[in-house]
């Protein structure tokens, strides 16, 4: 029964996207109404397919690559009507929206035949790990995506242009605002998730997963986002170079996951 639930919130979210482009892009503000609850509803389907999903698996924590392409979807789209409600800034939707779109198409497609065979899925520390690293990469999204957003307006303004495409942007302060905070949301995420990580390696494998590669280069993300967090901080640093500060952590995160296929912790055996 999911899989319809998940279908309904993936046309939804379809809908959405193609409703938003008027909105943010060119002119035409009353697409919002369309927007806004569509994505609401697509929303509340998405959170009840999930729950099922999970509870069809008797469990509570995803260990599939639907499982988490389904909680990573539902976290991007709360972060997008949280931006909505809060900054009105209906433009960060032209790019999640269809990332959310997108991550929804397999899981709606059919259930994910292999997952995880590990002793200890079931435990909290590993709901807790994978939670709030799935919501630190969240994070990181949102924050990459702003700083795109930033560097088409500031490039808008110097240009002078006032019709065309993105004519709807919110202001420089608003777009660096969303940036920075979601940046600030996301780093005690990804610090309590490593640390819960680290606390369930430790359990079950010993102090050997320091020199596990996943490890390693989760140490070296962490560094990176307290370094850019400092950076930004200190410096004011906004426009070109942040979106290049976000975009390595981004692409150091994603290293990261994808060091799941050379990792001694992280590789399960499959049933």
């Amino acid at each position: 029964m999911y899989l319809l639930w998940l279908r309904v919130a993936l046309v939804l979210y379809g809908a959405s996207c193609i409703a938003i482009l008027p909105d943010a892009i060119a002119s035409g503000t009353r697409w919002r109404r369309v927007v806004l609850p569509a994505c609401v509803s697509a929303g509340f389907f998405h959170l009840v397919a999930l729950v099922e999903m999970l509870s069809l698996a008797h469990h509570l924590v995803p260990n599939t690559l639907h499982e988490m392409d389904t909680l990573l979807a539902l976290l991007l789209a709360g972060a997008f009507l949280l931006v909505f409600w809060r900054y009105h800034a209906a433009s960060i939707g032209v790019f999640l929206l269809p990332l959310i779109f997108l991550l929804l198409l397999l899981p709606a497609a059919g259930p994910d035949r292999s997952p995880l065979a590990v002793p200890w899925i079931r435990s909290g520390w590993i709901f807790v790990h994978i939670a709030l690293l799935l919501a630190a990469y969240t994070a990181l999204i949102l924050s990459l995506l702003s700083g795109l957003l930033y560097l088409i307006q500031e490039r808008r303004l110097k240009t002078k242009r006032v019709h065309g495409l993105f004519r709807h942007l919110p202001p420089l302060e608003t777009i660096d605002q969303i940036a920075t905070r979601a940046l600030v949301i996301g780093f005690p995420c990804m610090t309590l998730g490593l640390l819960a990580g680290a606390l369930i390696a430790q359990e079950s494998v010993g102090a050997s997963y320091f020199l596990d590669p996943k490890v390693l280069l989760s140490i070296v993300m962490w560094a990176l986002y307290v370094w850019m967090l400092a950076v930004r901080r200190h410096s004011g640093l906004r426009g070109k170079r942040a979106v290049y500060l976000s975009t390595l952590v981004f692409l150091v995160a994603v290293t990261v996951w994808v060091a799941n296929q050379f990792s001694t912790v992280h590789r399960f055996v499959m049933p």
